[in-house]
């Protein structure tokens, strides 16, 4: 019988470790063996650790393994050597016990009162050995920093502390090959760049990682990390695994969570399925981060943009809105894009357990996203639940009361499956699959599911306080959020298709009461099909064959306003909206235009002057049926400001009288015309900026719609930006206050924006911003996004906005040089993310920048560089290391987008493929009469993961 196999029979007869001990040494005895033979220790060591891969942490083999310390058969150094093997292979895949395992190897160092060298490692072993088992050691860390924290185990704290003691024996380190110098050097900067160590071990590892560097050489070292340099900026998507800021970058994961949260309501934001988790997969295609380290990337950024969403004023929504992704929409993209993974063949199910314990580690930041949401509750969130509450006597402390934001994000994870429930009670006991939100618990007294719950109350008739009460409790659980937008894509799907007016009316009345839930469902619903339903219905609706056209106008009055309320909040400029083959015009929504009535379209032109009598005219009957049966609504809204026009200049002309006017207005303040307003409203305001205040008609009507007590609150909303931009102009402030008033109507506008909700004058006469300010939005956005990338906050930089006031072309001159800047500060690695966000991500109503940059800006640049006295590697370093990954990411992405969306889109205008072909054959034809060519393209092509995607860079 070997020593092997007695030690496995008595293990499984069940004989104690004393007994165990005594017949260890008979067989010893028996063998003719010393204690210390390689047949004895190693044997013991390595059949027990065997036997813990089975039996996990059982006491039986611990006491084994304690008892051979003790008694010197088995050498402590044999133990330490063979124990890191094991814990580094997939044999012992349990915390507490390679912790408990980690303990009994210190405690038998300690009891030793030896020094490491003497007892963890041996005295006569060659250092190379030293430094092999040094080096296993700071693999054991790594792993060790992989598993959950728990209060059952503190492996993490064993672990650094034997490395710390491991390391005090590498004081004299051999010469040895530079490679192997340099492969030990590598793990050391990893780690100290990746995980957050005790001061002690931090300590321990910057020493051991000097003497290595010192022991390279500055030669080998320089050409090592030019080697190190190249692969990190020219590899195709290897460069953040060699980046020593990998697991700290904030940048790339920050740019995309601000788009896609930013842009939620266009074709690439957070509420498109399909394109969203395209993003997420070119992302982690073209860093080539394996899905733990993406999931740890992108769960930093999102917790690093709630906490620096902390609301400025009452009307900011920020920290609403990132709640409202990260707990209720982030989940679940990152739930369809482990499922594509998985369809790709990676599949890490624990993924998301190593990323969710690294968030442990940072701690300040994580109280700081509780600090935001609770001063967000205790703010603008309660201000209508605590009186509507009050009549429930709900305890105030029971609206406040909320669990730790991770708390609730594991949750939400739990939910969609990207964590397991064993992990989430490990992580946090509270967090029990009995525990329900107050809605759930609502919809499980009604036996129904949250979606068809939320759906019967969506659609039923109810109070304003009902409405509110329910509102609210969807704003306050982001887990519901999902269920809340099923539920009413269901509902309008259903009823658009049905013609359903009066639900339909119902429902979007609430939707744009409520501006929150917009939000809601611009995250979790492609609100371009919304608007393309709604727009479908209201350009073919008439009124000719329904039985009762004034109630049907009003119905469709609230589309009209949700279309655009949400027209304006989501900044939905296109003229046409396309679905399949299907083309439908916006601008009637928006028509603010005053006709001449020659100009006036034939549609409108045959109705005008009916319509103009029965409202205008004092002797008329008013608004008969006959009259809106042959309109249809969308005339209606393209004349009405014509009609305001038609009857200020009647008044004018005295052919009608103040009180005719004044009973016109009227109309437009009910329901069957109210919705015609925001185009009105707009069209007397030009006519007071054209005409100046003098324009008293004008100004009149402007008084009457907006001071009445039934002008619709949602046209306030829409029109008073505009409102306040000409009442607070120079020109206003030296009109008669007897004329018009001005001083009202501001106070209105403010009130209703709740920039001042008394409605003082106190915030009203801050000056406006000076043109040249906004001019420079743009450069101060780019400014800002390296500030924050340097606080390691969440930059952002809104491209699509920045073009709106200067040329693609300027912006991207700008760029650069905002760009060359930072880098001769040393940020080249954020210019890299902030260029590849700019001009490869694709936004909705933008231009394409990558090939204007590429054919257009790239070459002005070259011969800017070429004619630059000075240095100029660091420019050249950083066009080589831009071109070369937005070109990498531009291809992952198209990927991405092909693989995802199952199609082909060319995003860039062009495919990646055309755009190098055009680079290459631009570089070569000046390389010999521009040297920033020349060496562009030798960088390029000197690279074979940059070539084999790219042939047409070889040389």
């Amino acid at each position: 019988m070997s020593l092997a196999e007695l030690t496995r029979n008595s293990y499984h007869v069940g004989i104690n470790a004393g007994q165990w001990l005594d017949l260890c040494k008979l067989w010893v005895e028996q063998k003719g063996l010393s204690q210390d033979s390689p047949n004895v220790g190693p044997v013991i060591s390595e059949t027990i650790l065997k036997l813990c891969g089975t039996y996990d942490a059982d006491p039986v083999l611990q006491s084994y393994l304690k008892g051979a310390l003790s008694n010197g058969l088995l050498p402590i150094s044999v133990f330490v050597a063979n124990f890191l093997q094991a814990a580094n292979s997939p044999e012992i895949h349990s915390a507490s016990t390679l912790d408990r395992l980690c303990r009994l190897a210190l405690d038998a160092h300690y009891a030793s009162n030896l020094p490491p060298s003497g007892s963890l490692l041996s005295l006569v072993v060659p250092q190379s050995t030293v430094l092999n088992t040094v080096h296993d050691a700071l693999v054991f860390l790594r792993n060790a920093y992989s598993f959950p924290s728990s209060k059952f185990h503190r492996l993490s704290a064993s672990a650094s502390e034997l490395v710390t003691l491991l390391l005090s024996c590498t004081t004299n380190i051999p010469h040895i090959p530079t490679a192997q110098a340099m492969m030990y050097l590598g793990e050391a900067n990893d780690i100290l760049h990746t995980i957050r160590l005790s001061s002690d071990v931090r300590q321990a590892l910057e020493t051991f990682a000097l003497s290595l560097s010192l022991l390279i050489g500055d030669d080998a070292k320089a050409e090592r990390e030019a080697q190190l340099i190249h692969t990190m900026q020219l590899g195709l998507g290897r460069n953040d695994v060699l980046d020593p800021n990998t697991e700290a970058d904030t940048v790339t994961c920050s740019l995309l969570l601000q788009s896609l949260v930013s842009s939620r309501a266009g074709d690439y934001g957070a509420g498109s399925d399909l394109e969203a988790v395209a993003l997420l997969m070119g992302t982690i295609r073209w860093t080539s981060w394996a899905p733990g380290v993406f999931y740890t990337q992108i769960l930093l950024a999102a917790l690093t943009c709630v906490a620096g969403s902390s609301p400025r004023d009452a009307r900011d929504d920020s920290a609403f809105i990132w709640k409202a992704f990260v707990l209720g929409r982030l989940p679940r993209l990152l739930h369809m894009l482990e499922k594509t993974l998985e369809r790709h063949g990676t599949n890490e199910h624990h993924a998301m357990h190593s990323a969710l314990s690294t968030m442990l580690q940072h701690s300040e930041l994580l109280a700081r996203c509780d600090k935001v949401l609770s001063r967000t509750r205790l703010g603008t969130e309660d201000s209508n639940m605590l009186v509507l509450h009050a009549q429930s006597r709900r305890p105030i402390d029971m609206l406040r009361s909320q669990k730790p934001f991770l708390s609730q994000l594991m949750q939400q994870l739990r939910v969609v499956e990207l964590v397991d429930q064993q992990f989430v009670i490990t992580m946090d006991p509270t967090l029990t699959t009995e525990s329900m939100s107050r809605l759930q618990s609502e919809a499980a007294e009604h036996n129904c599911t949250l979606e068809n719950y939320l759906e019967s109350r969506l659609t039923a008739e109810s109070s304003e306080v009902d409405s509110q009460v329910l509102f609210d409790r969807i704003r306050s659980e982001p887990g519901s959020h999902h269920f809340f937008a099923a539920a009413v894509r269901r509902c309008l799907t259903a009823h658009f298709r049905a013609g359903d007016l009066e639900i339909l009316s119902h429902l979007m009345k609430i939707l744009y009461t409520h501006d929150f839930a917009l939000d809601i469902l611009s995250l979790h619903l492609k609100i371009s099909d919304v608007l393309f339903d709604a727009i479908h219905l209201l350009t073919d609706y008439d009124c000719e064959t329904v039985g009762d056209p004034q109630t049907a106008s009003s119905h469709l009055g609230n589309i009209v306003l949700f279309v655009q309320v949400v027209l304006t909040k989501f900044r939905i400029s296109a003229s046409t909206l396309k679905k399949g083959d299907t083309l439908l015009r916006t601008d009637f929504l928006r028509s603010s235009r005053v006709y001449h009535l020659d100009d006036l379209p034939p549609e409108a032109k045959s109705v005008f002057p009916a319509w103009f009598k029965a409202i205008f005219d004092t002797s008329s009957d008013g608004i008969e049926d006959t009259i809106l049966r042959s309109t249809r609504p969308r005339t209606l809204l393209q004349m009405s400001a014509t009609l305001f026009s038609q009857a200020c200049i009647a008044r004018q002309e005295n052919r009608i009288d103040v009180d005719a006017l004044r009973n016109g207005v009227s109309y437009f303040l009910e329901p069957l015309l109210n919705w015609t307003l925001v185009g009105v409203v707009h069209a007397m305001l030009f006519e007071v900026q054209q005409r100046g205040f003098v324009a008293t008609h004008p100004l009149e009507v402007l008084r009457t719609l907006l001071l009445a007590p039934n002008c619709p609150r949602v046209v306030l909303r829409l029109c008073s930006p505009n409102i306040l931009r000409l009442m607070c102009s120079k020109r206003a402030q030296v009109v008669n206050p007897g004329v018009v008033d001005i001083e009202a109507i501001k106070a209105l506008a403010f009130q209703t924006l709740g920039l001042k909700k008394d409605g003082s004058t106190a915030a009203q006469e801050a000056p406006s911003i000076p043109p040249e300010t906004f001019l420079h939005l743009p450069r101060r956005e780019i400014r800002e996004a390296f500030m924050f990338a340097r606080e390691r906050k969440g930059p952002h930089i809104d491209v699509a906005r920045c073009l709106t006031i200067i040329t693609p072309t300027k912006f991207l001159l700008l760029f650069w040089s905002e760009l060359c800047v930072a880098a001769n500060l040393g940020e080249i690695e954020t210019c890299r993310r902030l260029a590849t966000f700019v001009l490869v991500t694709p936004r909705s109503g933008a231009p394409p920048l990558l090939p204007l940059f590429v054919h257009n800006v790239l070459p002005v640049l070259i011969a800017r560089i070429d004619q630059q006295t000075g240095d100029a590697n660091t420019n050249i370093d950083l066009m080589v290391t831009i071109a070369s990954t937005i070109l990498s990411a531009a291809l992952h992405l198209e990927w991405a987008i092909q693989t995802v969306c199952s199609e082909q889109k060319v995003i860039a205008g062009q495919t990646s493929a055309m755009i190098a072909r055009k680079l290459a054959s631009d570089l070569r034809a000046q390389k010999t009469n521009s040297r920033t060519s020349a060496v562009m393209l030798q960088r390029l092509s000197g690279v074979p993961t940059f070539i084999a995607n790219f042939p047409v860079f070889m040389p």
